[in-house]
């Protein structure tokens, strides 16, 4: 952690005097809430790390979680960890970075064990000692942060900055729809859940070739809106409109053959158990945070292939810089609001009312 003390903005810490400081968004301590707009000592370079200027930082559905305590956080901590910005300093011992490089980071290896099954494999995720910055370590909801050399990456001069703070979200989408199982050109797939997770999915399924039903709320009207222009073929407004009769009807009453799920609402997975057809895939990427029930027998008598996407993987974040070099999906759509960092309470409540797609935070003095 950066700072082992902090005051609200606007107050005088002791401890900071003749201290360089910046405001940052710290989850104080466990609990509902418990987040506040801080004066925190800026951080400085080790040797083997690189300091970076955010620039953008998108709030994720994690970052709401944290919010409302149904993800492990480690307080004090600044939350945040999909971010892009400028590379201001680097330590003596980092060689492939220089200052001034265009850069986002890989937040999830922020610590790891490095030896175990699950590190060597690249499928860091599942490691038992690790922490995230924006969750266990202090991440890019403020105005620099610190990332070892080896988490850090250039980005393709054709990528604005704006959509490089996409790049974590992103990762989660290619894992989802690209890697744990294959999904084909011409397959009908549910895409239920249209935030910015599901909207990146559904960029992802649009290029493969499938065709996409997105189903979400009335609640989600603008991020249908938003799907319907990055190419969905059939949005359904599950608020007033009956999903069951529109899968019957796209797929001649077979049901889909893949499912989407990523809002991680009970009521959804429901539907889309039902929606699925016959030996038909259903992945799991929307978090839903607490127990629930589902009718789990119908897994086994449509004989469903059932995977969960958690995050990404290595080998994941090293195929998503080839997708942004190669400049294969339009991702500026999804980003919706760009808000100071001062106003992150009213950031917040657009990403919890579903005003808007992906959220950017940016560093105001």
């Amino acid at each position: 952690k950066v700072f082992p003390d902090f005051n609200a903005v606007g107050q005088t810490n002791k401890n900071f005097i003749g201290v360089k400081t910046m405001k940052a968004v710290v989850k104080t301590k466990l609990g509902f809430g418990n987040i506040e707009l801080m004066e925190v000592p800026e951080p400085h370079c080790a040797s083997d790390s690189v300091k970076i200027e955010v620039k953008y930082a998108g709030i994720c559905g994690t970052d709401l979680h944290i919010y409302h305590d149904t993800y492990k956080s480690n307080p004090p901590v600044i939350i945040g960890h999909e971010f892009s910005g400028i590379v201001t300093d680097i330590g003596d011992k980092v060689k492939n970075i220089k200052k001034g490089d265009r850069v986002t980071v890989l937040p999830s290896t922020a610590i790891t064990c490095g030896v175990c099954e699950f590190c060597k494999s690249g499928n860091y995720m599942f490691c038992n000692e690790r922490k995230s910055l924006g969750s266990g370590t202090d991440g890019g909801f403020t105005k620099y942060v610190i990332a070892r050399e080896d988490m850090v990456y250039r980005i393709p001069d054709h990528v604005t900055l704006e959509e490089a703070a996409l790049t974590e979200p992103l990762a989660c989408a290619v894992q989802a729809t690209e890697e744990l199982t294959t999904i084909n050109v011409g397959d009908t797939v549910l895409l239920s859940g249209p935030g910015p997770i599901g909207l990146l999915c559904l960029t992802m399924l649009v290029l493969k070739g499938c065709k996409v039903i997105v189903a979400g709320t009335g609640a989600d009207s603008v991020r249908l809106d938003i799907a319907k222009k990055l190419g969905a073929d059939v949005i359904v407004n599950v608020s007033n409109e009956d999903l069951k009769e529109i899968i019957i009807r796209e797929t001649n009453g077979s049901g889909v053959d893949v499912v989407v799920e990523c809002s991680g609402a009970p009521a959804s997975i429901s539907s889309c158990l039902y929606a699925l057809k016959k030996m038909g895939k259903y992945i799991q990427v929307g978090i839903v945070g607490k127990e629930i029930t589902v009718d789990f027998d119908t897994v086994l008598y449509k004989q469903i292939q059932l995977f969960g996407s958690l995050a990404h993987s290595k080998k994941t974040w090293e195929r998503v810089g080839k997708i942004l070099e190669q400049r294969k999906i339009n991702i500026a759509p999804v980003i919706t609001h760009k808000i100071p960092l001062r106003d992150w309470k009213e950031a917040f409540e657009i990403c919890e009312s579903k005003l808007g797609g992906k959220v950017l935070l940016t560093y105001d003095e």
